[in-house]
């Protein structure tokens, strides 16, 4: 009976899909002000922004903070996008379209006129635990 117990458990722990814990560490924010706005998707045609992807992971942390886990995530490629809203008004502020608040993104791919693109933010995950650094960046 013992056996026949341990024999479906680990069925049933074979036939579940991995997951993954993601941890994001931010580099370079410029001061404690404001909060730090961060989204995770899988949508390419909603990234960086997410306002229209249901499925995307958002978090607002204080700007003071620097590492944030996101555990329990499916495998399947992602793409992370982050802002220091430095004045907490929900949005990326920006004069004449050039960001006057910091942005970043996973895999810290060059910016040049407007945001990369998903794919060259995006990276894979596949089960267990993985770190995506974000250099923060500031123009003005």
């Amino acid at each position: 009976m013992r056996a026949a117990a341990l024999a479906a458990v680990a069925w049933t722990l074979l036939g579940a899909s991995p997951s993954s814990d993601l941890d994001i560490e931010l580099s370079n924010l410029r001061s404690a002000k404001g909060l730090v706005r961060l989204c995770l998707t899988a949508d390419p045609d909603n990234f960086p922004n997410c306002t229209d992807d249901r499925n995307a992971l958002t978090r607002s942390l204080p700007a003071g903070t620097r590492s944030v886990r996101l555990a329990s995530l499916s495998p399947g490629g992602y793409a992370v996008a982050v802002i220091h809203d430095e004045n907490a008004n929900a949005k990326l502020d920006t004069f004449a379209g050039i960001p006057k608040e910091g942005f970043g993104f996973s895999r810290n791919p060059p910016v040049r006129f407007g945001a990369p693109r998903f794919a060259a933010a995006r990276f894979r995950l596949d089960g267990g635990a993985q770190t995506q650094q974000v250099r923060m960046r500031y123009i003005l």
